[in-house]
């Protein structure tokens, strides 16, 4: 009797743990799998390309902006300085294109007239010393040094007189067409340079680039940035995804173009998406093989989705759950 009891306890267990097991596999099979995904935007950083001092910040962060909105100004005193510098350079530049195109005045060519008899007058002197001080050299009664410094100082002045000779032609004849051309050309790279410090200046206004919400102020007013240092970050939320980590064996559900709907919690709405992007490798592995089964890792790969509809109010950050046994339905 007793072992009767014992066999009929034996198989009531074996059906109880037989029920137990069938009733976790459906169960278990019968559960959605539910991937968790990230809603992100496009994010600009708003830089400028010359360095200087944050003069005046003009928004703060979480307010609405515009496209061409002005929002910080940089103070440059190394700037100014080089344009008032440039500014006086080109100048100085057309004065002498207006100069090599008027000609020499009266009072400028009798100066090099004057300049050239004083030079002729001193070389002739220094000629005359020369051949002097060559006879006595000759004679024997001054010596070498005495020779080479008349003759290095007859040299010196004929070259003078050249010069002069030189400048009062073209005091005469007024500047020729290459000086002209040079001048010309002067005033066009004085004029250059004036135009590039004055682009450098409207670089220290920086301008919103999109329409977007403010989201990180990076620098503060008064602070020192360098060139493309970003200072303020701008969130353009009329372009947005979602962005799920899933893994490759959820890959042959999906292609480019496939359509998902995904539930909003924040908002308590499905909100429908489209498949954009489906990452070409693996990033990370997030679930490891148990090799004592031989199964294999399992990698993870990035999946972007975008609302085909515009979605009110939802912004970067929120979740977005998506029943993946009802995608590719």
């Amino acid at each position: 009797m007793k072992k009767r009891n014992v066999i009929w306890l034996i198989i009531a267990l074996v059906v109880i743990i037989a029920a137990v097991a069938l009733v976790g596999y459906y169960l278990k099979k019968s559960e959605p799998t539910i991937i968790q995904g990230t809603v992100e935007c496009t994010s600009y950083k708003a830089s400028s390309k010359i360095a200087g001092r944050i003069e005046e910040m003009k928004v703060e962060q979480g307010q609405q902006v515009t496209k061409g909105e002005l929002l910080y100004v940089l103070s440059t005193p190394e700037l100014d300085a080089k344009l008032r510098q440039a500014e006086a350079v080109k100048s100085a530049a057309a004065a002498m294109d207006e100069k090599a195109l008027a000609g020499a005045r009266k009072p400028q060519k009798e100066a090099a007239l004057n300049m050239w008899q004083k030079a002729q007058a001193g070389k002739q002197l220094a000629e005359k010393t020369f051949e002097r001080v060559k006879a006595l050299y000759e004679q024997g009664v001054v010596p070498a040094q005495k020779y080479d410094e008349a003759e290095a100082s007859f040299r010196a002045m004929e070259a003078t007189e050249m010069a002069a000779k030189a400048q009062y032609d073209l005091a005469m004849d007024g500047a020729s067409k290459e000086e002209k051309k040079a001048a010309a050309a002067q005033v066009l790279q004085a004029e250059g340079a004036v135009s590039e410090v004055e682009s450098y200046i409207s670089d220290a206004m920086v301008y919103s680039p999109v329409d977007g919400e403010v989201s990180t102020i990076i620098a503060e007013q008064g602070e020192l940035v360098g060139t493309g240092y970003p200072v303020v970050a701008i969130l353009d939320t009329s372009d947005v995804w979602v962005t799920f980590n899933i893994k490759e064996t959820m890959l042959p559900r999906i292609k480019i173009g496939t359509r998902m709907t995904g539930y909003v919690p924040a908002l308590g709405r499905d909100v429908e998406m489209e498949v954009t992007y489906i990452s070409v490798q693996a990033d990370f592995a997030t679930w490891n093989a148990t090799r004592t089964q031989g199964s294999f890792d399992i990698r993870t790969f990035a999946v972007k989705a975008r609302p085909v509809d515009e979605v009110r109010r939802i912004r970067p950050g929120m979740s977005v759950l998506v029943d993946w046994d009802k995608v590719g339905e």
